[in-house]
C-alpha cells in the first residue's frame, strides 16, 4: 500500500511538472506573440517624416524627392521609394521644403508640371486657390515648369542609378506634383567651371 501511495504521488508530481512545463511553454509563446505584435505596430507607425529625415543625410547630388497627388502611379523600379503622407499636400510640401532649406549639404532645384499653369477653376474647381497656396510656400524659390510626361520619363531614367523618393498624398487635383532635384549646397556651377578650366589647362600642358 505504501509503495502504491508513493507511486501515485510520484505520478502526480510528474503530471504536475508536465502540465507546468506546458504552461511555461505556452506562456513564453504568448509573450513572444505580444512582443512581435508590438514591434510590428511600432514599425508600421514610423512616419514618412522620420523615414525622410533618416534618409536625408544619405541623399545628395542627383537624388530626387517628389510630392504627388493621389493618382500618381506607383512605380515598380528598385531605385524608387514610395511613402504615403496622411497630412494635407501643402503641409507636406512645407515640411519637405523646410527640411531641405535646413540641410547643410543639399539644396533643391524645383520643377512642377507645366500643365498646372493652364488649369482654371472652370476645369478644376479650387485649383486657383490651391496654386496660390503652393506659390506662398515656394515663394523664395525658382520653380521651372516642365511637361508632366517628360518629368516622369526623366525620373524613370534617373532611378536606374540614383534613388528617388516619392511622397504620395491624398490630394485630388491633377498635375500638382512638385519635383525636388537635389544638388550640392557647398559647391556650385561657377566653382565647377573654374575647376574644369584648371583641369583643361593642366591637360594642355
Amino acid at each position: 500500500m505504501e509503495i502504491r501511495s508513493k507511486y501515485i504521488c510520484l505520478s502526480l508530481f510528474i503530471y504536475i511538472v508536465y502540465r507546468m512545463n506546458k504552461l511555461i511553454v505556452l506562456f513564453y509563446l504568448f509573450v513572444l506573440l505580444i512582443l512581435g505584435g508590438c514591434q510590428s505596430k511600432e514599425s508600421d507607425s514610423v512616419s514618412w517624416q522620420t523615414i525622410l529625415q533618416e534618409k536625408l543625410p544619405l541623399l545628395g547630388h542627383r537624388n530626387w524627392i517628389v510630392i504627388t497627388d493621389m493618382a500618381y502611379p506607383l512605380q515598380a523600379k528598385e531605385g524608387i521609394t514610395t511613402l504615403y503622407a496622411n497630412e494635407p499636400y501643402t503641409e507636406v510640401l512645407h515640411t519637405v521644403k523646410k527640411m531641405l532649406d535646413n540641410s547643410v549639404h543639399v539644396y533643391p532645384k524645383i520643377y512642377q508640371d507645366k500643365e498646372l499653369s493652364f488649369l482654371k477653376d472652370n476645369l478644376c474647381l479650387g485649383i486657383t486657390d490651391f496654386r496660390t497656396d503652393m506659390e506662398h510656400i515656394l515663394l523664395s524659390s525658382k520653380v521651372t515648369p516642365i511637361e508632366h510626361e517628360r518629368l516622369i520619363e526623366h525620373l524613370d531614367s534617373v532611378s536606374d542609378m540614383f534613388e528617388v523618393i516619392i511622397i504620395k498624398t491624398g490630394l485630388t487635383y491633377p498635375y500638382t506634383s512638385t519635383f525636388f532635384e537635389l544638388d550640392c549646397k557647398y559647391w556650385d556651377g561657377d566653382k565647377q567651371a573654374v575647376l574644369d578650366n584648371l583641369l583643361s589647362t593642366e591637360k594642355v600642358h
